[in-house]
């Protein structure tokens, strides 16, 4: 592929001391590159080992004619690595992918048909599973404060009362449209980058595909669950919130203020207030349940407070990323 030539699409992983993780990704992309694909792998100033395990495993794999390493050159967050790597290569449609991921057999050419197939849509969500096959959550709903309310709650006549708000629908095999779709796997063509910009720097991790999504909505753009290319997601691999939430721990203050700024983004300042008022009415019936049953509360430590983080000032700057994606040439 000539230098000046545009190659149809680009995977973009971004790496953070996952070297190992990365190293597996790559191996399970081995024979699904056409020809013209490119891969991107961008690391997040680890400051580990990573680039060397990377740009060793690049060579020793002579994967070089497909695959290349960029340096961040700091860790400001998912959003700004994976700008990093949209920036560094010029395509027309770009796959974003987790580090803990793992491309089945054929994903690729399941996604390369539904781009074929359906031009009037603009962001795929692959079927994210587990290495056993079972399936996982990967296209949600809108937060708002009725799921905020149903979250602290956590009751199940509630929860049947609010489950058109929830914000995970039951799972489906068949493809659908989404509001959001977890970016551990996710296509997007480049004209959504061009016309509503790149992933928003203002969140450090998590939430930001949320906000992408509904900026890619209201800019008219439409979107599809693609079921038949699976990715495999084996989740929490740069990161302690998965993990932390799993064990009722506090979850760190990154995650509370990305929180704040989704639903001030999404609702205003008003809509975040009220928010966290459901969720603290949420909250007063999980406790009375829980004081009753003596069961253990099924919310993370603090989260009663971590919630008004960042309440204050929650979208600053207002727009983090005043850049656009460069234009055709």
């Amino acid at each position: 592929m000539s230098q000046n030539e545009r190659c149809p699409l680009a995977i973009v992983i971004l790496n953070y001391r996952t070297p190992g993780m990365v190293i597996d990704c790559l191996h399970t992309l081995v024979g699904q590159m056409a020809p013209q694909e490119r891969v991107v792998v961008v690391d997040n100033l680890s400051g580990d080992d990573s680039v060397e395990r990377i740009t060793k495993a690049l060579s020793d794999n002579d994967w070089g004619s497909w695959a290349e390493l960029v340096e961040a050159g700091g860790n400001n967050g998912f959003s700004a690595g994976n700008n990093v790597g949209i920036l560094a290569i010029d395509a027309e449609t770009y796959f974003l992918l987790n580090s803990d991921t793992l491309v089945r057999p054929q994903a690729l050419d399941g996604l390369r048909e539904a781009i074929a197939k359906h031009p009037e849509i603009s962001l795929f969500s692959p079927r994210l599973e587990w290495p056993d096959g079972k399936p996982q959550h990967s296209v949600f709903r809108d937060p708002s404060p009725w799921s905020e309310f149903d979250h602290a709650a956590a009751t199940g006549p509630v929860s049947r009362i609010l489950r058109r708000w929830a914000v995970a629908p039951p799972l489906v095999d068949h493809p659908v449209p989404f509001a959001w779709a977890s970016f551990a796997a996710i296509v997007i063509r480049r004209e959504v980058f061009e016309k509503i910009g790149l992933m928003d720097e203002g969140y450090f991790l998590y939430f930001e595909d949320i906000d992408f999504c509904r900026r890619a909505r209201l800019a008219g753009f439409d979107s599809l669950y693609w079921p038949q290319s699976h990715v495999v997601h084996l989740r929490g691999g740069s990161g302690p919130v998965k993990d932390s939430q799993a064990k009722r721990k506090r979850l760190p203050k990154y995650y509370w203020a990305s929180r704040s700024r989704i639903l001030a983004k999404s609702y205003g300042r008003g809509g975040l207030l009220l928010a966290n008022l459901m969720w603290m009415m949420g909250r007063s019936i999980s406790w009375c349940r829980e004081l009753v049953r003596h069961k253990r509360p099924h919310l993370c430590e603090s989260e009663g407070r971590d919630i008004w983080h960042k309440f204050s000032k929650p979208v600053e700057p207002e727009e983090s990323w005043q850049g656009q994606f460069p234009p055709r040439v």
